[in-house]
């Protein structure tokens, strides 16, 4: 099909036309992008809750290992096990008795972005020596802590709740079942449930 200008040639008003059909098309797929849902994780704890964004897109492997044991509903009624303030508050491997879970997944490899560093309330996967040994645990920075970076998946960063962070990070700890840095009072990872918005 031909577009013809007022004189009768063609050429211009295709010109046009083509413009605002690529424009409309852009703009719809600007529209889809923003349109696209964002996962949060909602960690219920006994000290309240706090709300993480997980960057699916950035951080593919670690927030699919992470999503999945959240929604089988793994993390519930773990606790915060390590918790160091001005640091990190660690959980997701250990039940209060001091019993370790281990996630039927298995090691996921190390993954890390550019994009995503360890940040005040950037969540992280814990790991062994053995960068590609990351399970189930995780930590929540207490502040910045970017000689992580490189080294450690941060996957995400807390929108809401980080005054319960740092409540939990201030408690009171010690050495219990052969680990230091235990809260005294244990600090319970009630739910893990993971929205969109």
């Amino acid at each position: 099909m031909a577009f013809y200008d007022a004189d009768g040639m063609k050429g211009k008003s295709t010109v046009v036309t083509l413009c605002c059909v690529l424009i409309l098309f852009l703009s719809l797929g600007g529209c889809m992008e923003q349109g696209e849902k964002k996962k949060m994780a909602v960690i219920e704890t006994n000290m309240g809750t706090i709300k993480v964004e997980l960057y699916t897109d950035k951080m593919p492997i670690t927030t699919e290992n992470f999503i999945r044991l959240a929604n089988d509903g793994f993390y519930n009624g773990l606790v915060f096990h390590r918790v160091i303030d001005d640091f990190v508050i660690q959980g997701g491997g250990y039940y209060p008795n001091g019993t370790m879970k281990k996630s039927p997944y298995g090691p996921i490899k190390l993954e890390t972005n550019p994009d995503v560093t360890h940040v005040d309330g950037a969540i992280s996967m814990a790991r062994t020596s053995d960068p590609n040994s990351a399970t189930s645990q995780f930590f929540i920075c207490d502040g910045a802590q970017h000689f992580l970076d490189g080294q450690y998946a941060a996957f995400g960063k807390v929108i809401e709740g980080m005054d319960i962070v740092r409540a939990i990070a201030s408690v009171n700890t010690t050495t219990k079942y052969g680990m230091q840095d235990w809260p005294v009072d244990d600090v319970i990872i009630e739910s893990i449930t993971i929205e969109e918005e």
